[in-house]
């Protein structure tokens, strides 16, 4: 889990969501309670279930190992089939748009000629 949100897209995309979330809940006091609320539910949920799992979790603590080290191997592997997971979600937005633009300049060269 640490790596994916590690991965430059994964990274970028969770601070541009949470810096609209904080914006939103700091621009609209209604929409601020229902959040404030929706927070701690999440959290006493969290703490409650994590009170339960952990036995479960330091039982099977040598399988999640295993798991684990199969799909870091794998996320690397994917990391270097698809370099775009390793670009910030502004530096895809951009090439994205120089893209398009490109692309869009030369169908008008063509149509022109």
């Amino acid at each position: 889990v640490k790596q994916v949100a590690n991965l430059a897209l994964v990274s970028s995309a969770r601070d541009m969501v949470s810096t609209a979330y904080a914006s939103t809940k700091e621009s609209h006091p209604y929409i601020r309670s229902v959040c404030d609320a929706a927070e701690k539910g999440v959290e006493s949920m969290a703490g409650a279930a994590a009170s339960c799992v952990q036995p479960v979790l330091t039982t099977l603590e040598p399988h999640v190992a295993a798991v684990s080290e199969y799909a870091s191997k794998g996320l690397d592997k994917l990391g270097e089939k698809i370099p775009i997971l390793q670009k910030p979600v502004e530096e895809i937005v951009s090439d994205t748009k120089e893209l398009v633009s490109s692309r869009a300049a030369d169908a008008k060269d063509a149509v022109s000629s």
